[in-house]
C-alpha cells in the first residue's frame, strides 16, 4: 500500500487510523506506542498493532521483502510498497555487474507428493542464481526513484564487494548517496560468490569478517545488518564479531547449501544446465525448522552477551503463513523476511501474513509485537536440564507414569501407543 492511512470496518463501526509515524534515524528503544484511532459509530477494540521501530527505523508491519528476485528492480520494489510490505530489501548489489553473469534454467523445487509428484505441494525451493547483474547505475538510479516516491518507506541496500577495503567504501558510499535507509551486508551467498572471496566465503570465516566489518562500519552512517550464513557448525561465532565490530542488526539465515536431486530418467542433475549443474541454496517450507534453530541460537547469544544493547535480528527461511513469522518473532526476531515464499505466492502474500498474524496476536491478547517478542526464547534449555527437569516432575507427580521411564519398557504389543505417549505435539 503506497499509504498507511486508510478507513476500514470493524463490526459494524468504522474506525479510522492513521500514518505511521515518522522514520527516526537514531534509535530510541523499540516503541509500544499503540496505533490511534476514532470511532464514529460504536466503541470497537483496535486491531492488533504490527508496527515495529527497529534501529531506529519504522516499519507499518515486520514483514519485509528479503534479499532476491523479489527486489531486483524498480517495478517490483514499488509493486512491495505499493501491496503493504513494511520494508524492502533489494537484490545484492556490487560494483561491477559485469562480472556476474546467470543461467537458465537456474531453480529447482522439491515437491512433497510421492517419487515427486506433480501433484505435490511444494516444500523446498534451490536457486544457483548470483547477486543482480543490472548495471550498480541503474540500481542506484531506481534506489533514488523509490526513495523519492516512498519517502517514508524503509529500503535496505544489499551489498556485497571483494576483499577490498576500498572497493567496501566506494560501495557503501554511492548506495548511501541514494537515500537508502539502512544496509544488509551479505556475508553469506553459497554460491558463485565465494569463489571470489566474496559471500559466505567472508561469513565462514570470523578473522576476515572482523576486518571486513571493522571497514564498512567505519564508512557507514545508517543502520548495518550482517547476513549471516548457515553453512557452518557454529553460526553465533560470525553473528557475535559482526556484533563487536559496529554492526546493528543480524539477518539469519541464507540460503542452505544444496544438491536438489537427480533426474533417474537422465542421470543429470537438477537444475540442469546444458547437462551438468553446481549446488545452490535451499530455501522454502522445508529449511523452516532449521532456521528457527539458527535465530534462536543467535537470539539467546545477543540476549546473554548484548542484551543492554538496541541491536536487531532479522528471521528469514521458509515463511508462508503468519504462524511461521510468530515463531521467529517469539524467539525474538524484530523482523521477518520472505522471499522465496513471494516468488511461489505472489506480492499480496503480505495481506494474509498481517491478517493471520493479527489473529494470532487476538488469540493470545497481544496488543503489539513487543508484547510477545521473545517470549518463547527461555523454554530452550540443555538435554541434561530436560533430565534434571523430568526426574524433578516425576517426583512431583509421586511416579504417576506419563510415557516410558526406560528403554527395557518397551513392549512389541504396544509399541505404537507407547511412542504416542512420548509424542508433545
Amino acid at each position: 500500500m503506497a499509504s498507511l492511512g486508510f478507513t476500514r470496518q470493524i463490526n459494524s463501526s468504522v474506525a479510522e487510523f492513521p500514518a505511521t509515524r515518522p522514520r527516526r534515524r537514531q534509535s530510541s528503544g523499540f516503541s509500544r506506542d499503540r496505533v490511534g484511532f476514532r470511532v464514529f459509530a460504536q466503541a470497537a477494540a483496535a486491531e492488533p498493532d504490527l508496527s515495529v521501530t527497529v534501529n531506529g527505523l519504522t516499519m507499518p508491519n515486520p514483514f519485509v521483502i528479503g534479499s532476491g528476485p523479489p527486489g531486483t528492480n524498480y517495478t517490483v520494489m514499488k509493486r512491495a510498497f505499493d501491496e503493504g510490505w513494511g520494508a524492502v530489501i533489494a537484490k545484492t548489489v556490487s560494483l561491477d555487474a559485469a562480472k556476474v553473469v546467470n543461467v537458465t534454467p537456474r531453480y529447482a523445487r522439491l515437491k512433497a507428493g510421492a517419487n515427486g509428484s506433480a501433484k505435490g505441494q511444494i516444500i523446498g525451493w534451490q536457486n544457483i542464481e548470483l547477486i543482480s547483474d543490472r548495471p550498480l547505475e541503474i540500481m542506484l538510479k531506481e534506489f533514488k526513484q523509490l526513495k523519492e516516491e516512498y519517502p517514508d518507506r524503509i529500503l535496505i541496500a544489499s551489498i556485497m564487494e571483494e576483499y577490498n577495503k576500498a572497493g567496501w567504501e566506494e560501495l557503501i558510499d554511492r548506495v548511501e548517496q541514494t537515500g537508502i535507509d539502512a544496509i544488509e551486508i551479505n556475508f553469506s551467498c553459497p554460491h558463485g560468490m565465494p569463489e571470489r572471496k566474496m559471500g559466505a566465503a567472508v561469513g565462514q570465516d570470523c578473522a576476515l569478517l572482523e576486518e571486513v566489518c571493522g571497514w564498512i562500519n567505519a564508512k557507514a552512517t545508517v543502520p548495518v545488518w550482517a547476513k549471516m550464513t548457515p553453512n557452518i557448525t557454529d553460526i553465533t561465532q560470525p553473528a557475535r564479531v559482526s556484533l563487536q565490530n559496529g554492526c546493528e542488526g543480524i539477518a539469519a539465515i541464507n540460503t542452505i547449501m544444496s544438491v536438489m536431486g537427480i533426474n533417474l530418467d537422465t542421470l543429470r542433475p537438477e537444475p540442469c544446465v546444458e547437462g551438468y549443474s553446481t549446488p545452490g541454496g535451499y530455501s522454502a517450507k522445508a529449511v523452516h525448522p532449521i532456521a528457527l534453530a539458527k535465530v534462536m541460537s543467535i537470539a539467546k547469544m545477543m540476549k546473554q552477551e548484548f542484551g543492554d544493547k538496541e541491536y536487531s535480528l532479522s528471521a528469514i527461511g521458509g515463511v508462508e503463513k503468519g504462524s511461521d513469522a510468530a515463531e521467529f518473532i517469539l524467539l525474538g526476531a524484530n523482523t521477518v523476511q520472505v522471499c522465496t515464499g513471494v516468488m511461489m505466492h505472489g506480492y499480496g502474500l503480505v495481506k494474509k501474513l498481517c491478517s493471520e498474524l493479527q489473529e494470532f496476536m487476538k488469540k493470545h491478547n497481544f496488543s503489539c509485537i513487543e508484547d510477545f517478542r521473545g517470549s518463547s526464547l527461555e523454554y530452550f534449555t540443555t538435554h541434561m536440564d530436560l533430565v534434571r527437569r523430568q526426574q524433578e516432575a516425576i517426583r512431583e507427580r509421586k511416579a504417576v507414569k506419563k510415557g516410558l521411564q526406560s528403554d527395557k519398557d518397551w513392549t512389541g504389543d504396544g509399541f505404537v501407543k507407547e511412542t504416542e505417549s512420548m509424542v508433545s505435539n
